[in-house]
Formats: structure tokens, C-alpha cells, sequence
């Protein structure tokens, strides 16, 4: 039973596709100053989970509570009102923009006079969205970047400030999208580092596929195989249970 301290809790989760069962019975929970990672082979349900989280897939069964409290599952537009942000595999940034516009289109919610005219100048709510986006970019170490159009980045700062267009929203549950995809050793390191800092003000759940990454960051773990949760807890329970293994991890991890 999940506790009412969670944040973040699910329960019986299901989704399917037409006749393919995407998701079954699936459960997880998130507290505070946590993070909690969701992994398992190409087509275990993982972006379909995340989808029914942030309401691009509706589920055909399941509970949502947030903060101790039933919801509904929610529409995409309703997720920075709820406390949610969530980054996306590709990244995403307009290339056209600027760094800091494009963290500033991330804090609309904090716009009185439409976040499009806050943006380019021509609204009194510009100063305190680059404000807010500045703050954001410093907590991705990025405030260098601010003013560099977004096409001119290299792959890992475009990492880094896709991050800061989340968190720029001020997000009680952060949702990141495999972070450290296609990232080399050096920038992994990185984002462990900046993960680890990120739990501090906002709880974690991320999907990825690195598991020098899950283990190092994650404080538990769900792991998806066919669409159902296999196996549950702390990254060491995790990754000696037997069904991991064969599901997923393979014989040789260490």
C-alpha cells in the first residue's frame, strides 16, 4: 500500500493499444528528495508509462494520487499547474531561439499577459521570465550559453539546457527522459553529478538505459518487462534479482 506522503503514486495501471497490452497492473510510487528510476528492454513500456504520466496516452485503467490526493490523469497542459516537468529524448529546443528564450518558453505557468509576448519583449513579465530562465540555466551551470542560438550547440549543452526549460517551471517531480543518451563518459559523469544535485530540490523519475547511470543515481527501481513490473526496490535488490538478469541486465553484470 502506498503511503500518503508519496508525491507521486500509481496504481494498477494499464494501457492498451488495440490488442496489444502496452501496460498491465503497472505501480509506482515517488517521494520527496528521491529518485527513482524505471528501466527494462526496447518495448517494456517505459515512454508509454511516462506518456500516461504527462497525458499524451490515456490509460484504460489506474489510479493516480498526487501529493496524498486521488487526480484524474492529467492533460499535458495541466503538468507545470500539478508540478511537473518532464525532458524529452530528442531535446526539442527551437533552433531559431536563443539559449535563455528557449528555457523562458519552459515558465509559462509564471506569465500574466501570454508567454509568447513575454518572450520577445512585449509584455512586463519579460524581465521576470529571463530572470527566472537565468536562474534555471546557473542551476545547469549554462548561464554562459544564455545567449547562443540553440542550432549552435554542442549535443551535451543541448542536454543541459533542456534540463533548465524544465526545472525554469520550479517542478516538485522532475521526469527525465534518458538523460545521458548519447553522451560520452565525461558528460555522464556530469549528469550523475547533476542528478544527485537536482534531488535536493525536486524529486527524480527517470527513464534510461545506462545502468552505470541507474545505479549510481537511482535510489530504487522499477524495472518493465512486457509491459508489467518484474521486479521492484533498491538498485543492489534490483540488480540481483533473478528475473533482471534475465529479462534484462544479463548474466554478466557485476
Amino acid at each position: 500500500m502506498t503511503s500518503p506522503s508519496a508525491l507521486l503514486a500509481v496504481e494498477k495501471l494499464s494501457v492498451d493499444f488495440g490488442g496489444l497490452h502496452a501496460l498491465r497492473d503497472v505501480y509506482l510510487d515517488l517521494y520527496s528528495q528521491e529518485v527513482v528510476g524505471v528501466i527494462g528492454p526496447n518495448g517494456a513500456g517505459k515512454s508509454t508509462l511516462f506518456n500516461a504520466l504527462c497525458g499524451i496516452v490515456t490509460p484504460n485503467e489506474g489510479t493516480l494520487t498526487l501529493n496524498g490526493v486521488g487526480h484524474s490523469w492529467p492533460r499535458t497542459h495541466e503538468l507545470a499547474k500539478l508540478g511537473v516537468a518532464r525532458t524529452l529524448q530528442g531535446v526539442g529546443l527551437f533552433p531559431d531561439l536563443t539559449v535563455v528564450e528557449n528555457v523562458m518558453l519552459g515558465a509559462q505557468k509564471f506569465s500574466n499577459s501570454g508567454f509568447i509576448s513575454a518572450i520577445f519583449g512585449r509584455s512586463k513579465d519579460e524581465s521576470k521570465l529571463h530572470g527566472r530562465a537565468m536562474l534555471a540555466l546557473e542551476r545547469v551551470y549554462a548561464t554562459g550559453l544564455a545567449h547562443r542560438r540553440a542550432d549552435s550547440l554542442s549535443y551535451p549543452d543541448t542536454k543541459r539546457v533542456s534540463i533548465a526549460r524544465a526545472l525554469v517551471s520550479e517542478p516538485k517531480i522532475l521526469m527525465l527522459d534518458e538523460p545521458a543518451g548519447g553522451l560520452g563518459a565525461e558528460d555522464i559523469a556530469w549528469m550523475n553529478g547533476l542528478i544527485h544535485n537536482l534531488k535536493l530540490q525536486c524529486s527524480v523519475l527517470l527513464v534510461e538505459h545506462h545502468m552505470d547511470v541507474v545505479m549510481s543515481v537511482c535510489d530504487r527501481l522499477y524495472v518493465l518487462n512486457f509491459g508489467e513490473v518484474i521486479s521492484s526496490g533498491t538498485a543492489e535488490k534490483v540488480r540481483r534479482d533473478p528475473a533482471v538478469i534475465a529479462a534484462y541486465l544479463g548474466a554478466d553484470v557485476q
